[in-house]
């Protein structure tokens, strides 16, 4: 047995384990990195890169099919289903280099291809090496969760593990969640020339503003995604390209393959967190508001710290916890500045508080206000009026932002600068944006806010009146 002294190890080289990684070893620290399965974690591999890459695909398609609008003739968008594929691992092979092994091992990474196991509460055993660490770092991830279904043990699904190899078109791909991945791979599916059916327990895309969610959800529909809400998984049956799921009320839907998205779950099996003396949670690990574990001396970051599952989350903890490993300063993670997007067509973003839980939270102090995307020029010209965006502004200062439309993911952005940053409504009308962009509607919704303050004021009114009267 191999015995490796460091004073940082990291669990994980998915986007978490990554920055940590490589931002302690160029800092000064002696890092060592280990990862049993693919560097880049799900993200690159199974999850937002190959995702959006086939949402690509289906986007090009459905484009070539809608281009009567702009005075091109429309064509038929027939797609090659292994094209695109091919397609998405060329987007995959293009980015990895950036999370490769050779890369971090340039940056001094000492890199072990092995999962890791707590030994001790300071001691993790790598197939034949063991490292004992001052910190450790679990960033193992989640993987997808596949609830005990009967029947599903006898037929073949997909999860977002496996669906990126498939090679052969579904005729009818049934998706059982109704979440951001199962949205999502519906619309780039029936834009591809699949048929689709979401079948969802209970509220498709639940987690956002329903009166968000009802416009992303009412634009599949037109596009031909049947969405079954309320509608419970009780029994799968059949067998490969003739598979039926029957809810609780009777329903049975039927068609050639599976997908499972009802969720995630944390990476925690292999680590013996026991021996670890790390607690677990119901979703991952225990963690404070520092990301340490019930040891002090292990950390837990991204989707396994069992907050939000993002891969933008697990970059932020890293630099969370880089500042209290390395420089031993204080450091906590927040989440009221966190942004999220589903990117659907029309995209839906969100940072802050919705309307129902600003309106919990700051009751009557509330004021929500709108912009929509059809007086926005630049929507105009693309023909990509469908949408609004939703400001939550309390005492001047926005604590929550909720966008559906063109380019709602890059829009939330500033959003999430100004809580991040406790801005004022002030400073984002003091804004000037190019004419004509998207970006106005951020600018346009600031204004919103202003405009009954300024035209509908009878104190304005008069001062204006006595300025032109009497001032020269």
């Amino acid at each position: 047995m191999n015995h490796i002294k460091t004073d940082i190890l990291v669990i994980g080289a998915g986007s978490g384990g990554l920055s940590v990684a490589s931002g302690a070893a160029q800092m000064g620290a002696d890092v060592v990195l280990l990862e049993g399965h693919k560097m880049g974690g799900d993200c690159l591999n199974f999850g937002c890169v190959p995702s959006k890459a086939l949402i690509a695909t289906g986007k090009a398609a459905y484009g070539q099919k809608h281009s009567a609008q702009f005075g091109v003739a429309d064509a038929a968008g027939a797609v090659d289903y292994a094209a695109a594929k091919d397609h998405v691992a060329d987007v995959i092979a293009t980015i990895a280099p950036v999370d490769s092994q050779e890369r971090f091992e340039g940056f001094g990474v000492k890199v072990i291809r092995e999962f890791g196991k707590f030994i001790s509460p300071t001691e993790v055993q790598a197939g034949d090496t063991v490292i004992k660490a001052r910190r450790i770092v679990i960033a193992t991830g989640s993987s997808p969760l596949v609830p005990p279904i009967p029947g599903l043990e006898n037929v073949p699904y997909e999860t977002n593990e496996t669906l990126f190899d498939l090679r052969e078109a579904p005729k009818h791909l049934l998706i059982i969640g109704g979440g951001p991945i199962g949205m999502e791979m519906a619309q780039a599916h029936i834009r591809m020339g699949c048929k689709v059916t979401v079948i969802e327990g209970s509220k498709a895309l639940g987690k956002d503003d329903p009166e968000l969610a009802e416009v992303v959800l009412s634009s599949l529909k037109d596009e031909g995604v049947e969405i079954a809400e309320d509608a419970l998984a009780a029994e799968i049956r059949g067998q490969a390209g003739a598979i039926e799921v029957e809810t609780k009320d009777g329903r049975v839907f039927k068609g050639s393959h599976l997908l499972m998205a009802v969720g995630r779950k944390a990476n925690t099996d292999k680590l013996d967190l026991e021996a670890g003396g790390v607690e677990p949670s119901r979703n991952g690990i225990t963690v404070d508001d520092s990301l340490r574990t019930s040891n002090r001396r292990v950390y837990a970051i991204g989707d396994v710290a069992g907050g939000l599952q993002f891969t933008h989350v697990a970059g932020y903890h890293a630099g969370v916890i880089i500042r209290s490993m390395l420089f031993g300063l204080p450091s906590k993670a927040k989440t009221s500045h966190i942004p999220w997007a589903t990117y659907t067509d029309p995209e839906l973003a969100q940072v802050g508080l919705t309307e129902a839980e600003a309106n919990e939270a700051h009751g009557s102090a509330l004021e929500v206000v709108r912009f929509h995307y059809s007086h926005n020029d630049r929507a105009i010209a693309e023909r990509k009026t469908k949408g609004f965006i939703k400001v939550m502004v309390v005492k001047g200062r926005p604590v929550g932002a909720s966008i559906v439309g063109y380019q709602a993911g890059e829009l939330i952005n500033l959003w999430a600068l100004a809580l991040a940053n406790k801005m004022k409504m002030s400073q984002i009308a003091a804004m000037v944006a190019p004419y004509p962009t998207i970006g106005e509607v951020n600018k346009r919704a600031a204004g919103a806010y202003f405009s009954p303050r300024l035209f509908e004021s009878d104190l304005v009114k008069r001062v204006v009146g006595f300025v032109q009267r009497f001032v020269p």
